[in-house]
């Protein structure tokens, strides 16, 4: 439904219906949907933009690398970045293909590609009134084939006058185009000389807006019902406060295995930690069947901090705390991209992932691994017993004799893990391995345990064939 809050035809047959269109006008829509005109509209308004071509022939006045990309539409597809004069052919019929069968819009245009550089982008508000400001920048520039994934308020990559400069481009753009409601104006920096061009403006809220409402406080979606029932913007320039720094992730359902493809299933468990300044917008829960016919996004969390290292850090251990089961996700490759050494330094070109390559699932150390399998084992004894037709509380492997250890064969990535263990008179067990644990609280879908001296609580699903168990690091 993004693609279509950005079609100026949808646009303008509600309008003539008589229905309060929420966005703005469908002249702004239509030229802004075409990223060719778009970009003369910018030249016009004196935004910088990047040298491009709309003859297919002629990369020689833009030089390699350059960028394929596609004229309508957005999200990333309908783009290929090109190395050199061989392969700029197969790189258009690719993005060509992609844009028409994405937009029904098979054109495409060269443009000069800056392998380092951060995608920083501007929310702007404009209302009937003559009121138009922006709402400070965000930085997007973690992304993998052109897909945003992790976005953040505001850019610790720029100073002060390089957010001026950014800023009032992006009201320049907004002018030129009598905008009203809410809109994103993108720009892409390089990252070695500073200078920033015109990318596009969206023209619709877009998935990322909430770390902007984290550290400003404003509620861009009231803004947007304000302005398209003919109300003034609530707020002014002058009053608009940022406060702290916030970063959002989009949790996908797809496989990071297989080259990120959309992954599918019913999902069995979703139940996100409680934590302070962390923000979760989800549209899937328990028994929600992921399909191929949407967009794979289940959720986008947003964690809001003093700085941007607590904001970072809050965010990834919300990621881990989420009790996720039953499809195949990439919240640990988002975990492991937030931790990551160059990531907290700021590190964060748009070719970040290709060059750091963050980890594509959960690590775990062989005695986390003994631990989780304990506590499941443990929780499968307890669950054995409670669903006992008689003798219900008698221990669990309680024998009138000397007979072996109770055992639980596990697999966990292709190792079969065997857990070996016998109950003690007070209580307690006693494992093969020389561990001792004792539960302090079960239930059919949590274990509290005391491993080694380390208490543990956990979140346990089980479906047909596999059990999903909470450690600290994750699912």
């Amino acid at each position: 439904y993004g693609f279509l809050s950005e079609n100026a035809s949808f646009a303008k047959a509600v309008i003539d219906e008589g229905i309060i269109w929420i966005g703005p006008s469908p002249e702004s829509i239509k030229s802004m949907g075409d990223k060719i005109t778009a970009k003369k509209i910018a030249q016009e308004a004196t935004v910088p933009t990047l040298p491009s071509s709309n003859d297919l022939n002629d990369s020689s006045s833009i030089g390699f690398p350059l960028l394929v990309k596609a004229a309508a539409g957005g999200g990333g597809k309908g783009m290929r970045v090109v190395a050199n004069e061989n392969d700029l052919p197969e790189a258009i019929s690719a993005a060509q293909r992609e844009a028409k069968n994405a937009f029904d819009d098979e054109r495409v245009f060269l443009e000069r590609y800056i392998p380092k550089s951060r995608h920083i982008e501007v929310q702007i508000l404009g209302d009937s009134h003559g009121n138009l400001l922006h709402l400070g920048e965000r930085e997007c520039s973690i992304q993998r084939r052109h897909q945003k994934i992790i976005e953040e308020a505001p850019s610790s990559a720029i100073s002060e006058e390089q957010r001026k400069l950014i800023t009032d481009a992006a009201l320049k753009m907004g002018e030129s185009l009598t905008y009203q409601s809410a809109g994103t104006v993108e720009f892409l920096l390089d990252d070695e000389t500073g200078d920033f061009f015109f990318l596009e403006v969206n023209t619709r809220l877009q998935v990322e807006h909430p770390v902007t409402e984290a550290i400003t406080g404003i509620d861009l979606v009231r803004e947007q019902l304000k302005i398209s029932s003919g109300e003034a913007i609530s707020f002014t320039q002058e009053n608009m406060i940022s406060n702290g720094h916030a970063v959002e992730a989009r949790l996908y359902a797809e496989d990071p295995s297989e080259e990120f493809l959309p992954a599918t299933g019913e999902i069995l468990a979703f139940s996100p930690p409680e934590e302070p300044d962390v923000r979760w917008d989800s549209g899937v829960e328990k028994g929600s069947f992921v399909g191929v016919e949407f967009d794979p996004m289940l959720a986008k969390v947003i964690s809001h901090g003093a700085d941007r290292t607590e904001a970072t850090l809050n965010l990834a251990k919300a990621l881990e705390k989420l009790h996720l089961a039953g499809v195949t996700t990439n919240r640990n490759f988002l975990v492991s991209t937030l931790r990551h050494n160059k990531f907290l330094k700021g590190e964060t070109t748009t070719d970040f992932i290709e060059d750091n390559s963050p980890q594509l699932h959960l690590q775990l150390t062989e005695g986390e691994v003994e631990k989780a399998a304990i506590a499941v084992a443990l929780w499968l004894q307890y669950k054995n017993r409670k669903n006992a037709i008689v003798l219900k509380s008698i221990p669990s492997g309680w024998r009138n004799g000397r007979l072996p250890a109770q055992e639980v064969s596990l697999l966990h990535s292709g190792e079969k893990i065997t857990v070996s263990y016998k109950a003690k008179r007070n209580g307690s067990f006693v494992f093969d391995n020389g561990s001792t644990a004792t539960i302090h609280h079960w239930s059919t879908e949590h274990i509290e345990t005391e491993i080694d001296g380390e208490r543990m609580a956990s979140l346990i699903t089980k479906g047909q064939e596999n059990i999903h168990i909470q450690t600290n690091q994750g699912t």
